[in-house]
């Protein structure tokens, strides 16, 4: 018997935000390897006879390693209808789905990928931000902070000042992120804004700049940061620009944490 794998995108949390052919095959799934980030109420959507494996990080440890993640997901496709590789967010955006696809087509094994909503895009509709807002950011770009390595400036070249970036997994120490930018030329009143444990009720969002970001408490994980132009645009600097856009931004002495 060989089964097939579905890679699929859990979203930021909210079932509400899950795609319906997520749900469907949740629901007719046999077994469902899931990562710790997944909310209950997304696995509460599995088939209530399915294997539930959780193969996610706990406090930084894993309890699995990739390699013996993707032997598992080939072995349940085995003796499996139907796996579901469940992941938060989208399974091909900082989730090791290159790793798992590799691992089903070197062994032969049918696989799907089901996307999810990222957490970058659940963070900018949380805040209200647009991304590549047309007037003031003219490209995105999502990546990670570099931690202890020769290479970590190479992620910031060619980065204009039009540009949004999304950071992933920026931890607790906002102090070294604002140190990488500001040494990548970054000016100090960039705009930035924290996004933590988005699509949640816990769900928190904090605005601020460069030069302040290193005195910032941290927020709890998962979170994330969103750094350019498009953070912070006051409604009197759109309308003198652009026309009159009522409501469109509060002005900063306005924005706090949610």
């Amino acid at each position: 018997m060989s089964g097939k794998v579905y890679l699929v995108g859990g979203g930021p949390g909210d079932p509400e935000l899950l795609t319906r052919k997520a749900a469907r095959v949740l629901a007719e799934a046999d077994v469902v390897l899931h990562d710790a980030l997944v909310s209950r109420e997304v696995l509460a959507l599995a088939n209530a006879r399915a294997r539930m494996i959780d193969v996610g990080k706990r406090s930084g440890r894993k309890l699995l390693t990739q390699e013996e993640i993707n032997s598992l997901l080939v072995a349940s496709a085995g003796s499996h209808a139907v796996v579901v590789r469940l992941k938060g967010g989208d399974p091909m955006l900082f989730a090791h789905g290159a790793e798992e696809i590799d691992a089903l087509r070197d062994a032969g094994i049918d696989y799907e990928v089901v996307p999810g909503i990222t957490a970058g895009f659940a963070a900018a509709a949380a805040a209200g931000i647009s991304l590549t807002d047309r007037r003031v950011a003219s490209q995105v770009l999502f990546t990670t902070i570099q931690r202890g390595t020769e290479n970590r400036s190479i992620q910031w070249a060619g980065i204009s000042s039009t540009t949004t970036l999304v950071i992933y997994m920026p931890g607790t120490d906002y102090g070294e992120v604002a140190r990488q930018l500001r040494d990548a030329g970054w000016p100090e009143d960039t705009p930035c804004a924290i996004v933590s444990r988005v699509g949640s009720v816990e769900e928190r969002i904090r605005e601020s700049v460069l030069a302040h970001l290193g005195d910032e408490l941290p927020l709890p994980a998962p979170s994330l940061m969103i750094v350019g132009r498009v953070v912070r645009r006051h409604a009197e600097e759109i309308a003198d620009e652009f026309g009159p856009r009522p409501g469109a931004w509060a002005p900063a002495d306005a924005v706090k944490v949610i």
